[in-house]
């Protein structure tokens, strides 16, 4: 069953794909995704074994929508600049095609975590192929091609997203920063919480406790803002290890600027 978090972020991403007003396919396979209930439990496990046996912050179904939430603000932010996505630019598919492989890409980008942190982003393709397919058949049934692309390029996504290979899409550069960018003290509450003792990686969680709200907009000199607001300067060590490491190696880098703010105090720019 769905927390009401879920639920409120669920209707947040219907509202925001709804006010794009498109042909209508996005919002489809997001509602698709959003109802399935192999997405939701395979969501679900991964994040039982990242909480409770491994540890670690969350990555489960509240961490993949609010990825999914901040890949389509970015994505619209940029065509409101006027910047084209990979396929449109390649001519093999318009910004609504673009649009649903960032909402696939950040749905399941993480449901690899059920077989173990290593190598789990590799494992989330795995674990996603069936599951694309599904949704892929329904949304654009005879038209193979687009349903072949969409396939790569989601998939992309998904293998991308920890910044430690090369990707080539603005889309999938999209989704590696989107996922970078929830980090606030939501995330490590519960590990935090459950925890005997200290363990490897509570940086991540401790850092991350002091992260009050990451704020994604329109920028004063490049298309996207980011800033993140925090009670603490060990908040400065989720900025750069994880954040701004994503971000250097994303194909959207040029489109971003980041700021970090301590208590609301003077703000330190990073790009």
């Amino acid at each position: 069953m769905k927390s009401s978090k879920e639920n409120d972020i669920d209707s947040k991403l219907i509202n925001m794909v709804s006010a794009l007003k498109l042909s209508g396919k996005a919002l489809k396979g997001l509602e698709w995704l959003l109802a399935n209930e192999e997405v939701q439990s395979s969501q679900e496990y991964a994040n039982t074994v990242s909480i409770i046996r491994l540890g670690f912050n969350d990555h489960g179904p509240v961490h993949m929508r609010m990825v999914a939430r901040n890949a389509v603000l970015m994505l619209d932010l940029l065509k409101q600049a006027g910047i084209n996505t990979s396929l449109e630019e390649d001519g093999c598919g318009d910004f609504e095609d673009s649009l649903l492989a960032v909402i696939i890409s950040s749905m399941l980008h993480d449901i690899g975590m059920g077989m173990g942190r290593q190598e789990h982003e590799v494992n989330s393709t795995i674990l996603s192929m069936p599951i694309i397919e599904k949704l892929l058949a329904d949304v654009y049934h005879a038209d193979i091609y687009k349903r072949m692309m969409l396939r790569a390029i989601s998939l992309e996504g998904i293998r991308g997203h920890m910044g430690n290979i090369s990707i080539s899409s603005l889309e999938a550069g999209v989704v590696q920063i989107a996922d970078g960018c929830d980090m606030t003290k939501g995330r490590a509450r519960i590990p935090i919480a459950i925890a005997a003792a200290s363990k490897t990686g509570h940086i991540h969680q401790y850092s991350a406790s002091s992260i009050e709200e990451v704020r994604i907009y329109t920028g004063s000199e490049k298309p996207i803002r980011i800033d993140v607001h925090m009670s603490s300067e060990v908040g400065l060590f989720q900025v750069e290890e994880v954040l701004l490491t994503k971000i250097a190696t994303s194909t959207a880098k040029g489109y971003i600027e980041l700021y970090a703010m301590v208590n609301n105090n003077i703000e330190k720019r990073y790009l």
